[in-house]
Order: structure tokens, then sequence, then C-alpha cells
């Protein structure tokens, strides 16, 4: 049999993570460290590998029913080679030091389980009131793989040049920054966009670091219905910081 299709065999590769094709993740399991993985990423595996699902202590389960932010993940343990995908999403391996990354939860992929997450709210840490966005800070040593629709811009901050961003677009930022949220209106509601550009929240960064950010505001399908159905396949759903930010406008 032949055919252009055997272009696309397996990458040969020592790494633990290897990008077999930028949407496809390849993961080498062995020894004691296992992977935390998105729930039902898993599109093919070799060797003896367990699926099982990953327990969240009581602290996480409230934080995730209050906030709509956590991982909702399945262990992967055993001795062979498992394939992460999520709807055609571009995938980037993140190596995670003493820095950390804070991150929107809808774009993790997989990562190590030696890393800690931690569910954090960007008013309360940063003192900005109302705005109704959560965030997951991921701290420790090891890797995570993180998703984007379409190919991501990786923007560096500096005490010289701060960055803002779309809050729809940003995917994951360093730690260490200082973040501020705001809404540019030409009237006194913050609920409205600014004007008639069709702009609304967005996060100004400072200090030294790097600001990850996708070329879409949100998932497709762009019309869905937030938190519901299709929409919340796509990692829009409630944990979007759109979904956030409406939920609280009509509150």
């Amino acid at each position: 049999m032949q055919s252009p299709l055997f272009n696309h065999a397996e990458q040969q590769s020592q790494d633990r993570y290897v990008i077999q094709n930028p949407q496809l993740l390849r993961v080498t399991l062995g020894g004691s460290d296992d992977i935390l993985a998105r729930k039902g990423a898993m599109v093919a595996y070799q060797g003896l590998v367990d699926f099982d699902g990953e327990y969240q202590t009581p602290n996480q389960r409230r934080a995730h029913a209050r906030t709509g932010e956590g991982l909702d993940l399945m262990r992967c343990s055993g001795q062979g080679t498992v394939y992460f995908a999520n709807l055609a999403q571009y995938i980037h391996v993140v190596d995670v030091e003493q820095e950390g990354l804070t991150v929107d939860s809808s774009y993790v992929l997989a990562l190590d389980s030696t890393l800690h997450t931690e569910v954090i709210a960007v008013d309360s840490q940063y003192g900005i009131s109302g705005t109704g966005k959560y965030q997951l800070n991921i701290s420790g040593r090891g890797k995570v793989a993180l998703m984007t629709s379409g190919q991501p811009l990786m923007m560096q901050v500096t005490p010289e040049k701060y960055v803002s961003v779309d809050a729809d677009a940003i995917v994951a930022w360093s730690t260490g920054l200082r973040v501020q949220m705001q809404a540019q209106t030409v009237n006194s509601s913050v609920m409205r966009r600014r004007g008639n550009t069709g702009e609304g929240w967005e996060l100004s960064f400072l200090g030294q670091g790097y600001a990850l950010v996708q070329p879409s505001e949100v998932m497709p399908p762009q019309n869905a219905a937030l938190g519901q159905g299709v929409a919340a396949q796509f990692g829009v759903g409630q944990h979007g910081s759109r979904a956030q930010n409406q939920n609280n406008a009509w509150n």
C-alpha cells in the first residue's frame, strides 16, 4: 500500500513530550511520573497504559463550582505512548519553572502530575473589583501542553513596554506579571462595549515576562450559545472570560 499518508508516521524521539504535528501531542509514559490530561483528549495509545479519573479535593470542587475555573482531568499511568488532541487545536509545550504560569484552564491539554494548580481571581489578587475574571496558577517544575485556536503570538513584557490584550484572546502569562483589567467605554456603563467598536474588557500586563495571545477572541463556532452544548465543548462555556463577564453584567 502506498500513500502520502505515510509521511505522517510516528515521530522518533527520546523526549517525553513531542509535537507529533501542530495539532497532535505525543507523550511517553514510564517511571513514577504520571500525566494528567484533559478528559477525553486521548486519541490513540500504545503499550500498557491506564486511564483513571483524577480525584478533586473538596477545595478544588468548591472553587470549580464557584468560579467555573479548574481542570477536569484524567490520570494516565503505565508504560507506553499516548497521543492527545482536542478539536484539532494547535498545541504548544511550555516548561513551567520558578516564575510560574497563569492560564485559562480551557486551554490546558495535559501537564505533569508533579505540577501544582490553584484557582485565583484577577480582581482579588490585583485589586480590580467586579470583573469576574478567574484564572489558574500553575507552579512547580514540569511541562504543560497548551492549546490555541490558530497559531499564537508570544508577546514580551518589559518594565519599559507594557502590553494590553483583549480578555477573550489571552491564553496565558507569566505569573510574576502585574495585571490591570479595564473596560474602556464612552459611557458610564462598563457592561457595554466601548462605542461601536465591539471591544470590551482588556488586560494590561506590567513587569518582566510574557503573554500568550491566540488569533481568536472566542473559540469556534463563533455564534454558539455560551456555557452549553457545542460551545462548552470548544472550551468557551463558563470558563471563558467573555462568559464570566456576561454573567456578571446581567446578575
